[in-house]
């Protein structure tokens, strides 16, 4: 489970420095790779806006940080869409509706709306309109078992429909723990629905919210996931964007998680984008 395996980098991580990697047993390239990320990272993106967690994807091992308390719960928007899915495929056998999204009608994002979606395309577009159908009829003990399984702070329990799916505030879950929960989603792309999970992240990155991630890269090949969320900052802003991308998608050697102050999570990619093309892709 992802709570247990990465408790030691977890400790580590609360206790280091702002913006340096945590004393760990890696390899010494690997212990380079960390210094010369994390301090490339310090020395480019020194914007207080952006906050930061890298991690080596194959160990979950923390490289580079700057984040504020990321073991502090925060809403986390459309980051938790994967999550509501798996509950929801839990409960109708893995098998997911296709929907027709008319935008603002069907309560989606995008005015115009996306058309005809499914689980893959709602993923790589984060349509709200599809996981407010979705999750219409789930509740939070529906969640509970997901939530345990990856590691993931827990709904409240009058939390349902499509707060599960990130829409609102009502459940925050810490950065630290998404970011090892979407490692975990990863590590097991081939189980049911997590692959079709997956297909949409690869989507993403190609031609969805998170496309300035691979516009970016120097060899485009990303999962990502972006999310827009309540912003939690003493100087508010309409919203805080979030962006998880890996790579490379195959087979992901890093796992970035980026949450840009007072723009969306497509604009956070970029920022995303912009950071992995730094370390190295």
């Amino acid at each position: 489970m992802v709570a247990i395996r990465h408790i030691p980098f977890l400790l580590a991580l609360l206790a280091a420095p702002a913006g340096c990697p945590p004393e760990s047993t890696a390899s010494a390239p690997g212990i380079l790779f960390a210094q010369a990320a994390s301090e490339a990272l310090t020395r480019e993106f020194p914007d207080p806006n952006i906050s930061y967690l890298l991690f080596d994807a194959g160990t979950g091992r923390l490289i580079a940080s700057r984040w504020k308390r990321p073991d502090i719960p925060i809403p986390l928007g459309s980051l938790l869409k994967p999550f509501a899915a798996l509950a929801y495929g839990e409960r109708h056998n893995f098998r997911y509706p296709s929907h027709h999204c008319r935008g603002t009608a069907t309560g989606c994002w995008r005015p115009a709306g996306q058309g005809e979606v499914d689980l893959v395309s709602a993923i790589a577009q984060s349509c709200n309109s599809y996981f407010r159908m979705l999750t219409s009829d789930l509740s939070s003990t529906d969640i509970l078992p997901v939530a345990a399984r990856f590691g993931i702070d827990p709904p409240d329990n009058d939390t349902q429909a499509a707060a599960l799916a990130g829409l609102g505030s009502r459940w925050k879950i810490s950065p630290l723990h998404m970011a090892l929960a979407y490692l975990e989603l990863v590590h097991r792309r081939y189980e049911p629905a997590i692959n079709q999970i997956a297909d949409g992240m690869e989507q993403s990155a190609r031609q969805g919210t998170g496309a300035e991630v691979d516009r970016l890269l120097t060899a485009p090949n990303a999962l990502v996931k972006t999310g827009t969320a309540e912003c939690m900052h003493r100087r508010h802003a309409p919203g805080d964007g979030f962006t998880i991308a890996l790579v490379p998608a195959d087979d992901p050697k890093l796992l970035l998680m980026v949450r840009v102050h007072g723009v969306p999570g497509a604009e956070a990619a970029k920022t995303a984008g912009q950071m992995l093309r730094r370390v190295g892709n």
